[in-house]
């Protein structure tokens, strides 16, 4: 590089943006990818399930229409046939003799029975019903005044007639032929008949979809859905209201317009409608025998499902095909960078091997004065340390012989007999705390054991007797449930809570109120023991490396900053955790977490645990 050029600045999150800004044409062609071959699966099922539905309905639609037409083709020869009976003309004529009226009833009845017609009657020229099959049952037409009826209106005026409504009198919807009887060209009379299409919509019912049948003015007078019989499709305009207010074709209906609403015409008999909301392909046949159109229709919502499915399926290959081709570039192209990156790493190799050479006389000549100087500091921290360690049970040794020569005096022998008994456990404790110096190198192998709380505090408490007297320091002990016991090393916990106690005790020379607490409690299988004071606590930037070598608080000549170090350690070793905190009062907490002895672990409910202190501490 020229020195007199500048040197260009390197920017990584700079060629970060960059390579992204490079990469979105790539992120958006994948995506529109995958948007095309969602969009064309769905197309494609969806197109297929139209077609498998058109050409369902239509077979539907063939079967239908064929039965109704024949359904409603069957009677077209019952008026002419009662036009050649000597028995109605003879009625016509006479309408008075009820002789003849009774004969032509059951003459009607027995027709009708035979030929399976709903109902079988005969009107006068006024449109005043004669006689009926149905003469003997109630709501018979028998007397009634039916000239109103387009079925009778068109009768008498055409001679013919088709009508579809709700009876007047039975208020039963059905379908009625009318046939003019007539001498020369004067009408003497007509003769009905009516026919019940509710057989046909029950048949209606056991195929899949739904059908309506839909008359002349837009309304649906027969379908397998009763919430869409005699509703219109469009409302009525005001000819059609009136019309049907006076023929009455659909009895008491409200006519309460569908919600019909056409979406796509897909052939001129096939359309996408909306129903209520509801998506439906109607299929539409026109009827031979009467003015109607028959109308089958199918939900389109599971249609709608499957070609989402369809799309979704389409998309996850498309996602598939790119991620094997994006694989396929990527192995290329790692080839050639790990082509690239040998060539690369073989040049560096060339060039490090002559620095290595010349690096590797200046590490020997260091290597050796490093492992002198770590010699040093190991042994320099092992000696302090043993120091440590053996200089508190040596105190408490010397206080209790000091005790036993004053009770000695006293010619209190047994209790000079207990002050040696612990003397004697003190060397044993001294025994131990050696042992457990090997610490610092490897993890004990003494084996855990349960560890009566109580008592190791007893012990710790005898170990610090004499300096708590001095201070006038206040111990209170507070263990609950009193068997509460750990799993622990009893020299190791002894130490730990002795060094802890000290300190504490150490820490409260000028506090106005000297009190050290040891507070107890289990907790989810661990035992918590925390050891407060009311000292000024732990200053802020201690507070951090308390658990490092040589770091005190203690003025100097006083500590060698080994205790806290030695504790952490001997508690990790009985799987456990030594933590500590400033209290917000003031004073300082130590919390020793241990496993509890599964023989004397009690109900946490009976016992509430010992709060934590790092979780109520003032934090710095």
């Amino acid at each position: 590089m020229n020195p007199r050029e500048p040197a260009r600045r390197l920017d990584p999150h700079s060629d970060q943006a960059t390579r992204g800004w490079r990469g979105l044409p790539r992120w958006g062609g994948a995506l529109a990818l995958v948007a095309v071959a969602a969009f064309a699966g769905y197309q494609v099922a969806m197109q297929t399930g139209l077609a498998r539905l058109r050409e369902a309905a239509d077979h539907r639609l063939d079967m239908l229409a064929t039965g109704l037409d024949a359904d409603l083709a069957r009677f077209d020869y019952l008026p002419a046939l009662l036009e050649m009976t000597p028995l109605v003309p003879a009625l016509l004529g006479t309408p008075s003799d009820m002789r003849l009226r009774d004969s032509v009833n059951r003459y009607l009845d027995g027709v009708n029975a035979a030929a399976g017609a709903e109902m079988l009657y005969v009107l006068d020229a006024s449109g005043t019903s004669l006689a009926a099959s149905d003469w003997d049952k109630p709501g018979t037409t028998v007397g009634q005044d039916l000239s109103f009826r387009p079925y009778v209106i068109d009768a008498l005026g055409q001679g013919r007639g088709r009508f579809y409504g709700v009876g007047i009198t039975s208020k039963k919807p059905g379908y009625y032929l009318s046939y003019a009887l007539r001498r020369g060209q004067a009408s003497r009379g007509v003769v009905a008949v009516k026919i019940n299409l509710e057989e046909a919509e029950r048949a209606w019912r056991k195929l899949p979809g739904d059908v309506a049948l839909i008359d002349q003015r837009g309304v649906v007078i027969l379908s397998t859905r009763e919430d869409i019989k005699f509703r219109p499709l469009l409302p009525l305009d005001a000819l059609q209201r009136a019309e049907v207010l006076r023929s009455r074709p659909y009895g008491e209906a409200a006519l309460q317009p569908l919600q019909w609403t056409q979406k796509e015409a897909l052939d001129r008999d096939v359309q996408v409608i909306s129903l209520d909301g509801v998506d439906q392909l109607a299929s539409a046949r026109t009827l031979r025998g009467a003015p109607w159109q028959l109308v089958v229709l199918d939900n389109l919502a599971p249609l709608h499902v499957a070609a989402r499915n369809a799309a979704i399926t389409a998309g996850l290959a498309m996602t598939v095909l790119l991620l094997v081709a994006v694989a396929l570039w990527q192995r290329r192209r790692a080839v050639r960078q790990k082509l690239a990156n040998q060539a690369a790493l073989q040049a560096a190799h060339d060039t490090l091997e002559s620095t290595v050479a010349a690096r590797t006389a200046q590490l020997r000549a260091a290597q050796g004065e490093l492992v002198h100087a770590g010699k040093m500091a190991a042994l320099g921290q092992m000696s302090a340390g043993v120091v440590h360690e053996l200089n508190q049970p040596l105190t408490a040794m010397r206080t209790l012989s000091e005790s036993a020569s004053i009770l000695l005096d006293k010619n209190r022998l047994e209790d000079v007999r207990g002050n040696l008994e612990r003397i004697r456990g003190m060397v044993d404790r001294l025994a131990r705390l050696t042992s457990q110096l090997r610490t610092f190198a490897y993890k004990s192998e003494l084996p855990l054991a349960p560890v009566l709380l109580s008592h190791a505090i007893a012990d710790a408490q005898v170990i610090v007797a004499e300096a708590s007297r001095k201070q006038r320091v206040a111990i209170e002990v507070d263990v609950q449930p009193p068997a509460l016991s750990v799993m622990a090393e009893e020299a190791a916990l002894g130490s730990v809570l002795a060094n802890l106690m000290r300190n504490a005790i150490d820490a409260m020379q000028d506090a106005p109120v000297r009190r050290l607490r040891l507070e107890a409690r289990p907790k989810e299988g661990r035992v918590l023991l925390s050891v407060t004071d009311t000292g000024p606590g732990i200053r802020p930037d201690i507070l951090q490396r308390l658990f490092e070598p040589f770091v005190t608080g203690k003025a100097a000549g006083s500590g060698l900053g080994l205790g806290l170090v030695i504790s952490a350690q001997l508690v990790r070793s009985m799987d456990g955790t030594l933590r500590a905190a400033n209290l917000d009062g003031g004073g300082a907490c130590f919390v020793v977490d241990l496993p509890a002895a599964i023989a004397v672990i009690h109900d946490s409910s009976s016992n509430p645990p010992v709060a934590d202190a790092l979780s109520i501490a003032q934090q710095e």
